[in-house]
C-alpha cells in the first residue's frame, strides 16, 4: 500500500494544482462510488446497459475509486497501510465472535 501511496503522490506532485480539498475529494470519491454502483447494477441488478453506453467495467471502476481513494488519503497525510492494520486489529478482537466461523 505504501508503495501505491508513493506511485500516486509522484503522478499528483508533477502538477501546479495539487491534490484537490478534502470536500471536493468526498464528492470525487461519491461520484467513483456511483459509477461503481452502476457497473454493479448492469452486471447484477435489473437494469442492463444500453447499446449506446460505453463498455466499462467493475474492475474498472474499483481502479477509479481506489485511486482517488489514495489522493484522499494522501492529502491528508494519512498512512493507508495503518488504518488498515488498524481496522483489522479492531476486526479480530472486538468482532471477532460477530459471525459464524466456517467449520475446518
Amino acid at each position: 500500500m505504501k508503495e501505491l501511496q508513493r506511485e500516486v503522490d509522484a503522478y499528483i506532485s508533477q502538477f501546479k494544482e495539487g491534490y484537490f480539498s478534502p470536500l471536493a475529494m468526498t464528492a470525487r470519491l461519491t461520484e467513483e462510488l456511483g459509477e461503481l454502483a452502476r457497473e454493479v447494477n448492469h452486471y447484477y441488478g435489473e437494469k442492463p446497459k444500453k447499446g449506446t453506453e460505453d463498455e466499462k467495467t467493475i474492475e474498472e471502476e474499483l481502479g477509479d475509486l481506489l485511486f482517488v481513494l489514495i489522493c484522499f488519503a494522501n492529502s491528508l497525510h494519512i498512512d493507508l497501510e495503518g488504518a488498515h492494520d488498524r481496522v483489522m486489529n479492531k476486526f479480530n478482537t472486538r468482532d471477532k465472535d460477530r459471525w459464524t466461523r466456517i467449520e475446518e
